[in-house]
């Protein structure tokens, strides 16, 4: 399924003219006039990127993007400014946004941008970033001894210009605790820019960081700074470090120790004073082992080691989290469930979570959506939660070499368990929609093809 992009814009003419040229690349393209018309689209049909102006009449840009990352903190927000407007951009970037282009621009350069977004959008998808940008600050839910220790760590060093290093697996909170430590900062009415390098091609990663100067190369219609100068005098956030290409990686190393850099197709020197943090879900010390990772940038990153962990190593602080989730999820879906029974709480309590809290909240969030009452029991729970398990007997037997794939396989039972899932979440959600397949698809963040498919597949076409 093609890409959605939301095109918000008061003048009727660039409206027409941006949604023609973006579905000639392939994009599904919706229209509208000012903030509060995109909103109702964006919550009745969703979209993946959103490109919208500044200056409207009822609700400006700005105002569009705030409202933006707090009910669709997975859509990514592109923001037109007008040319000459660098405090605008910046404002914008602090606010969350995704990126930003100058008018007048090259519809190459938007289609670009755009294209960088759609990526972004999908990783967003997939949990590559596992908390929801521009958000402000909230306190590190946990009182294990990990929690306690790292909730430390940040006390002492979030107001020290030293370079921190946050390792974690994906989904366990890395840009949760680079926020709480450029808020818990003197920094924190300074720019906090944040870039996820796992959304940048390689090819556009120095001009990303740096910025360009015009004419530096296809598309470069006038000049842009990078992020290093809109992070000036705040913190700059790099996601996914590992990701940088290691011919890139040589200049950042620069830039990180001396503070100095030149834009692409620049050669004036620019000087900034910015904090970093970087974080990674990759091993470095085996990408350094690999060959893909410098080993000098690492020792220059890692000044301040962050080591976050799994959920299955802190399961102390599930109910903490669970509770968390419960409150923020009522606001936000406008429910009413006041508690989660005992025998739920304690198969959350048991599962593994491979995609940590980022997991859990997509459970919770749909589990609370789909309450019926104001209590939620074990039965209210996915069945990969609630479903028996399978003994490790049953499990060596299905396993054994030469046991054929048939019914009581290890490779059937697989299948069976998700094909439950799968069919389980997809009719409760055509129950809550009343049969819409378009908001069932945004609510189970699939596309509308994929629903499409599987409905077919379950034989759910024409049931009530």
């Amino acid at each position: 399924m093609a890409d959605r992009v939301l095109v918000v814009d008061d003048e009727q003419s660039l409206r027409k003219v941006l949604a023609a040229t973006l579905q000639r690349e392939g994009y599904e393209v919706q229209v509208a006039s000012d903030g509060e018309e995109a909103l109702a689209a964006l919550d009745r049909d969703g979209a993946d990127v959103v490109v919208t102006d500044l200056v409207m009449p009822r609700m400006d840009g700005l105002s569009l993007l705030r409202k933006v990352v707090v009910s669709h903190p997975d859509v990514p927000v592109i923001v037109v400014t007008a040319h000459g407007r660098v405090d605008s951009a910046v404002e914008a970037m602090k606010a969350g946004a995704f990126d930003f282009v100058t008018k007048p621009f090259e519809h190459a350069e938007l289609k670009t941008i755009i294209a960088k977004a759609a990526r972004q959008s999908d990783l967003n998808a997939r949990n590559v970033i596992p908390d929801e940008p521009g958000r402000r600050f909230t306190e590190i839910v946990g009182k294990g001894q990990r929690m306690v220790e790292l909730q430390q760590v940040i006390a002492k060093v979030a107001d020290a210009p030293s370079t921190v290093l946050i390792q974690g697996e994906s989904g366990t909170g890395k840009e949760l605790v680079a926020t709480a430590l450029h808020e818990k900062s003197s920094r924190r009415d300074r720019p906090f820019i944040k870039i996820n390098c796992a959304a940048i091609p390689r090819e556009l990663v120095e001009a990303e960081l740096f910025g360009f100067e015009k004419g530096a190369f296809t598309g470069a219609v006038q000049s842009k700074p990078g992020r290093f100068e809109l992070a000036d005098g705040g913190t700059l956030f790099l996601d996914e470090i590992g990701e940088i290409p290691i011919e890139m990686q040589v200049k950042l190393l620069r830039a990180i120790q001396e503070s100095e850099f030149e834009r692409v197709g620049g050669v004036k020197t620019t000087r900034v004073e910015v904090r970093l943090i970087a974080a990674t879900s990759r091993d470095l010390t085996k990408e350094i082992a690999a060959g893909r990772f410098r080993e000098d940038l690492y020792y220059r990153l890692n000044v301040v080691p962050v080591q976050l962990p799994p959920l299955r190593e802190r399961r102390e602080d599930i109910p903490l989290l669970v509770e968390h989730f419960r409150q923020k999820y009522n606001a936000r879906l406008k429910k009413n469930v006041e508690r989660i029974e005992d025998d739920a709480l304690a198969a959350l309590s048991g599962y593994s979570w491979p995609g940590n809290i980022r997991e859990l909240e997509n459970v919770l969030e749909r589990t609370i959506l789909f309450a019926e009452r104001p209590v939620i029991r074990a039965a209210d729970l996915p069945p990969s939660l609630r479903a028996t398990p399978v003994s490790p007997e049953d499990l060596a037997a299905a396993a054994s070499p030469g046991v054929p794939a048939g019914p009581g396989s290890l490779k059937e039972i697989v299948k069976e368990q998700v094909q439950a899932i799968e069919r389980d979440l997809i009719v409760r959600g055509l129950e809550v929609t009343n049969g819409n397949v378009t908001r069932t698809a945004k609510l189970l963040k699939i596309s509308r093809k994929s629903l499409q498919m599987k409905m077919k597949e379950f034989g759910l076409r024409g049931e009530d």
